[in-house]
């Protein structure tokens, strides 16, 4: 009974599944070649850390300069009505519309608006984060040749202990398979983080850009943009919006729009498109309703509000809990040449 031929099927298919994800993945997170920066302080804040971190800024930055009032137990009143940007008029009105001003329910309604979802729909537009929808069929790809891979280790050891018994075989089962097996295992994993991470190098690249460029600002909304909710020095504020953060409720499907390509005018052309960003931005798996609460450094911010920094675990990659794993710049090499998560 010859193996060889099972044994290079197997490797043929790896191989093969482990390049198809790796360029979908390098491709999925590439930049659209346009100029990679970030507009605004809204859009760092995004870049950091989803929608949580954009209505943080906005709640902080209101709160600071007095249009905001948060009292106990987290309500917050409006004390003006003079809006600096398109989120901070979103929380006016959704301040307006809220019953009875809880600053939970009033940091989710704005989470959850057009008006900010559409931040995360154009830095998609421009390649510096990825769209949650696009990255999911290369991540589930890339998990589950992890998990056929990983399967297909005992499987390739009790082969070869079957075949040992029955006839003595040239060479193991287990030696011709496995280095395609251990191949896929690596890509699979590589590229299960690299297409979880929903802010692209040009997104970070934007971010740092925008840190040098205004290292000499302090002010609230800026700490809170590029540092998160732990940087703030109000120590009231922070529990407030730390509070709030850990009572908003899962963001449920929301509709968005993002720009369409078919348009010349990019900036204002939008095709209706249900896309939800939850809380992070940076890393791979999305908690929806998170906060910002740790410390974004060039564009892998965190995507939990609990004031720890580094990529929100509980998923969105960006990425919510993200939001958020980072990609990496390893390969894997092997047989047939290919390579698993170089830099995109």
């Amino acid at each position: 009974m010859t193996l060889a031929l099972p044994a290079l099927l197997i490797t043929l298919a790896v191989v093969a599944a482990s390049l198809t994800l790796t360029l979908g993945v390098r491709a999925l997170r590439r930049s659209s070649g346009g100029p990679a920066h970030a507009h605004d302080l809204m859009e760092v804040a995004f870049l950091n850390g989803g929608p949580s971190r954009a209505v943080d800024t906005a709640l902080a930055t209101m709160h600071s300069d007095g249009r905001l009032a948060i009292g106990g137990p987290g309500i917050a009143s409006a004390q003006s009505t003079l809006a600096r940007d398109p989120v901070e008029r979103t929380v006016f009105a959704e301040l307006a519309a809220a019953p009875n001003g809880a600053l939970h329910t009033l940091r989710h309604a704005v989470m959850r608006s057009a008006t900010v979802q559409e931040i995360g729909d154009s830095l998609a537009f421009r390649g510096l984060m990825v769209e949650p929808r696009a990255a999911r069929k290369w991540r589930s790809g890339s998990i589950a040749l992890l998990v056929a891979c990983a399967l297909g280790v005992p499987v390739t050891l009790v082969v070869t202990m079957v075949v040992s018994v029955l006839e003595e075989s040239s060479a193991p089962f287990v030696l011709l398979a496995l280095p395609a097996l251990v191949l896929g295992i690596v890509c699979g994993a590589v590229n299960a983080s690299r297409a979880g991470a929903r802010v692209t190098p040009a997104g970070r690249a934007a971010v740092r850009a925008y840190r040098a460029a205004h290292a000499d600002r302090y002010d609230v909304g800026h700490l809170v943009a590029l540092n998160g909710l732990r940087a703030l020095p109000d120590r009231v504020l922070w529990e407030q919006l730390r509070t709030a953060a850990r009572l908003t409720p899962g963001m449920a499907r929301a509709s968005s729009r993002r720009p369409s390509p078919a348009n010349g005018d990019n900036s204002t052309a939008y095709a209706t498109v249900p896309v939800v960003w939850c809380a992070g931005s940076s890393s791979g798996a999305s908690s929806c309703g998170s906060g910002s609460g740790g410390s974004g450094s060039g564009g892998s911010g965190s995507g939990h509000d609990s004031g720890s920094g580094g990529s929100g675990g509980s998923s969105c990659g960006s990425g919510g809990g993200s939001s958020c794993g980072s990609s990496g710049g390893s390969s894997c090499g092997g047989g047939g040449g290919s390579s698993c998560g170089g830099g995109s």
